[in-house]
């Protein structure tokens, strides 16, 4: 599986973005979907993860309420609409595959995409 992350740039404070990702192949409905994000100088850390149909998700406190996590299995894609954006939230974000639902631990995912840089400007 091989996954390209797109939708990063440069947002105001209060600001929206939509970030994708795109995977190859035929298997994506038989993943579980996640977003994680990487500040500088920060570890990765997790944001939001969505069931292989997605009918259920999960959130990190820090974006529940702001950000929302969708997929549609036809198109290979899965995407995280970000909206009342905060400085914070500048971070690359990486989306990832894997097999477990519900968990916020990177290691569980077995493939990530290349990530999206995201600065969030004050």
């Amino acid at each position: 599986v091989q996954l390209q992350a797109s939708g990063g740039g440069l947002v105001q404070t209060g600001g929206s973005l939509r970030l994708s990702c795109n995977s190859s192949g035929r298997t994506f409905s038989s993943y579980v979907m996640g977003w994680f994000r990487q500040a500088p100088g920060k570890e990765r850390e997790f944001a939001a993860c969505i069931s292989r149909s997605g009918g259920s998700t999960v959130y990190a406190d820090s974006v529940k309420g702001r950000f929302t996590i969708s997929r549609d299995n036809a198109k290979n894609t899965v995407y995280l609409q970000m909206n009342s954006l905060k400085p914070e939230d500048t971070a690359v974000y990486y989306c990832a595959a894997g097999k477990y639902y519900g968990t916020a631990t990177s290691r569980v995912y077995d493939f990530w995409g290349q990530g999206t840089e995201v600065t969030v400007s004050s």
